[in-house]
């Protein structure tokens, strides 16, 4: 009866120390899930933190870059009115249109035109000359390229047709102006009838027209 009661209560204290242990490597391993929990979200925070200092660098690179941007774009714009400006200081430009024998007596800077009419007419000429019967409407650019040349011309055709409309019968003679001329700019404008303009020291000087240059008229 003895042995039959040890035995038991040594089974009973086989399965609590089996349930100590149980409980102890419960204990263990939840302790260090927690831990690994505990790891995983720093490490995150961590990369949420690094994530947003990134974020916070590239949007303030981008707000250099567009400050930069813009300062250049006004710089540009800048420039431009400057080249105008010294092409009419003295009334420069109009003296070497005058040797030509165009009675050029009045300018305007920045003509729009076509406002009145479908956007698809809007336009704007930098410097418009004029003398009554005829008129020269110049593109200007710090760096004139080819492009510029192509582009004025289509201007040049949409001016004429908006004076078409309103009933303006003036000759328009083209022309295009900067102070760096780049790739055949000069050459494209001269084979399309129409002057170029380059900043020559304290002046500037209309390039002299290949032989059999003929100005066309818009």
């Amino acid at each position: 009866m003895s042995a039959q009661q040890l035995t038991y209560e040594g089974l009973l204290e086989v399965f609590r120390e089996s349930d100590r242990r149980f409980n102890e490597k419960l204990e263990k391993q939840g302790a260090e899930f927690d831990r690994l929990m505990k790891e995983r979200d720093a490490a995150f925070d961590r990369r949420m933190q690094e994530t947003d200092r990134r974020m916070r660098e590239r949007d303030a690179e981008y707000a250099q870059r567009a400050k930069v941007t813009n300062k250049k774009i006004g710089d540009l714009t800048g420039s431009i009115g400057r080249v105008i400006e010294h092409m009419v200081a003295g009334d420069n430009i109009i003296k070497r249109f005058q040797a030509l024998d165009y009675k050029i007596g009045d300018y305007s800077r920045n003509k729009k035109f076509g406002r009145d009419l479908p956007r698809d007419m809007w336009g704007e000429i930098d410097l418009f000359l004029e003398n009554g019967d005829i008129a020269i409407l110049i593109e200007v650019k710090t760096t004139l390229e080819t492009k510029d040349v192509r582009k004025h011309m289509r201007t040049l055709e949409k001016f004429r047709r908006v004076s078409d409309i309103k009933g303006d019968k003036r000759r328009f003679i083209g022309a295009v102006a900067g102070a760096v001329v780049k790739g055949d700019a000069e050459e494209v404008a001269h084979e399309n009838g129409m002057y170029v303009i380059v900043q020559s020291g304290e002046a500037v000087e209309i390039v002299p027209v290949p032989e059999g240059f003929k100005a066309r008229e818009w």
